[in-house]
C-alpha cells in the first residue's frame, strides 16, 4: 500500500525528528533534502509522492567517488541499527547531532534519539563545524549518558583544539562514546584523544547498511562478515538493505573476527605488478609529523605505470618536508614516483567526506592546462 513521501530540508533537525514518530510506525515515508537556501526549500527530481509502505526512508549516498544513489531503507533497517548500537553502547542515553540529516550518520543520531525517548542537541548546520561551536553545544547536554558521531575531519579539529583548551577537552571527556566513521580516521589522532581519556570509537558501514554496523572492528549483534576471494568485504544483517551487501572495499579478519578495513577495491593502484591501495597511502601520510590531513589519487606515469598524487594540509607549509625515501620504504615502489603537494584545505561534500570527484575533475583541467602551456611553449 503507498503511503505519503515527506520532503524536509536538512537544516530543520527538529521537523525530521517529530516527523519520525510516525515515519517508524509506518504511516509516511521521509526523504530529507539538501539544506534550504533563503528559506526555499531545493529542487529534487525523481522523486514520487508516494512509495510503498515497505519504506521508511529514502536517502542518498555521498557520491564521494562518483554520482549519489538513492537508497531506500525500511523501518526494520533502521530500528536494527539503532538498537544493536545501543545494545553495543551499553544503553540509550542523549545524543548530540553534529552531521547533516541528508546523509545516514545525520539521521541515524535521531533515530536513536526516538529509540531512547531522549531529546537531541542539534548543532547549528547553517554554519561551519568548529571546535568552539561543538564545546558550546556539549555543554548544553543533560543527559547522564552523553553521545554523539562525527566524521574525521571534525575529529581532527577537536584534536587540535584540546591542547589550548580544557573546557573542550572536559566536554569530550563527558561523552560515553564518540562515534567516528565515513572514512577512514587518522589512527594518531585516535590514539592520542583516547591516551586524554577521550572514548572515540571507530565504526565502518554505509548507508545500505543503515550506518556503521562494525565497531572497532568488531560486528554489531546480528551483523555477519565475511570477506570473498578478493577480499571483499560482505556485510550481513536486519539493518542491511536485502538482508546482505558485497562492498567495494577490501579487508581482513584476524584470529577473533576482528575486522581491518583495508579501503576500496576501485582505490587500488597497480606499478610494476606491485599493488597499494590509496586509502592506505592517506593512513601513512596523515601519521607523518606535521601533516593534519591528506587526500590522494591515481595518475599515470608514462615510463612506470600507475602512482598517485597526495595533497596533504600540514601544520607549517614553511617549514615541512615528507621524506619521500621512507614513503618508498614503507609503501613500496609505487610511491617512487609519487606527487606529493600542499593544500590549505581539502575540498569535502556536506557529509565531511572528501569530494574526491571534484578533485578528479580539477587535476584532470590543471594536466590540461600544463599540455596546453607546453604546446605553446610557455614552459
Amino acid at each position: 500500500m503507498p503511503i505519503p513521501l515527506k520532503l524536509i530540508a536538512a537544516n530543520d533537525p527538529f521537523a525530521a525528528l517529530v516527523a519520525l514518530a510516525d515515519v517508524l510506525d509506518g504511516k509516511q515515508a521521509l526523504f530529507v533534502t539538501p539544506p534550504e537556501v533563503n528559506g526555499l526549500m531545493p529542487e529534487v527530481h525523481g522523486l514520487p509522492p508516494e512509495v510503498d509502505d515497505h519504506y521508511a526512508a529514502i536517502v542518498e549516498s555521498s557520491g564521494s567517488t562518483g554520482v549519489p544513489k538513492r537508497i531506500g531503507l525500511t523501518v526494520q533497517n533502521l530500528l536494527s541499527s539503532a538498537r544493536a548500537t545501543q545494545a553495543r553502547l551499553g544503553g540509550p542515553g542523549q545524543w548530540l547531532l553534529a552531521l547533516p540529516i541528508n546523509y545516514i550518520a545525520g539521521l541515524q543520531v535521531l533515530v536513536r534519539s526516538h529509540l531512547a525517548d531522549t531529546q537531541p542537541i542539534l548543532m547549528n548546520s547553517s554554519v561551519p563545524f568548529s571546535a568552539e561551536g561543538f564545546g558550546r553545544a556539549s555543554s548544553l547536554m543533560t543527559g547522564e549518558r552523553r553521545f554523539t558521531s562525527l566524521v574525521p575531519a571534525q575529529l581532527e579539529r577537536l584534536a587540535e583544539a584540546v591542547d589550548q583548551d580544557d573546557f573542550l577537552l572536559s566536554q569530550l571527556r563527558s561523552f560515553a562514546a564518540i562515534l567516528v566513521g565515513g572514512q577512514a580516521a587518522n589512527p594518531a589522532t585516535i590514539g592520542r584523544l583516547r591516551e586524554l581519556g577521550v572514548n572515540v570509537v571507530v565504526t565502518y558501514g554505509m548507508t545500505e547498511t543503515s550506518g556503521g554496523c562494525v565497531y572497532d572492528g568488531v560486528p554489531l549483534d546480528g551483523v555477519e562478515v565475511l570477506l570473498g576471494e578478493r577480499g571483499l568485504i560482505t556485510l550481513s544483517g536486519p539493518m542491511v538493505v536485502g538482508g546482505s551487501v558485497t562492498t567495494n572495499d577490501l579487508g581482513e579478519l584476524d584470529d577473533d573476527g576482528r575486522l581491518s578495513v583495508l579501503g576500496r577495491a576501485d582505490r587500488v593502484i597497480n606499478s610494476g605488478g606491485i599493488k597499494l591501495s590509496l586509502d592506505l597511502v592517506e593512513q601513512w601520510t596523515r601519521s607523518q609529523p606535521g601533516v593534519r590531513d591528506a587526500v590522494s589519487l591515481p595518475i599515470s606515469n608514462p615510463q612506470y605505470g600507475e602512482t598517485f598524487i597526495c595533497w596533504m594540509v600540514v601544520f607549517d607549509p614553511e617549514r615541512h618536508n615528507l621524506d619521500a625515501d621512507k614513503a618508498v620504504a614503507e609503501l613500496g615502489l609505487p610511491a617512487k614516483f609519487a606527487v606529493w603537494a600542499t593544500t590549505e584545505e581539502i575540498p569535502l561534500l556536506g557529509n565531511g567526506k572528501p569530494d574526491y570527484q571534484g578533485l578528479a575533475e580539477n587535476f584532470a583541467a590543471y594536466q590540461n592546462q600544463l599540455r596546453e602551456a607546453r604546446a605553446r611553449g610557455e614552459i
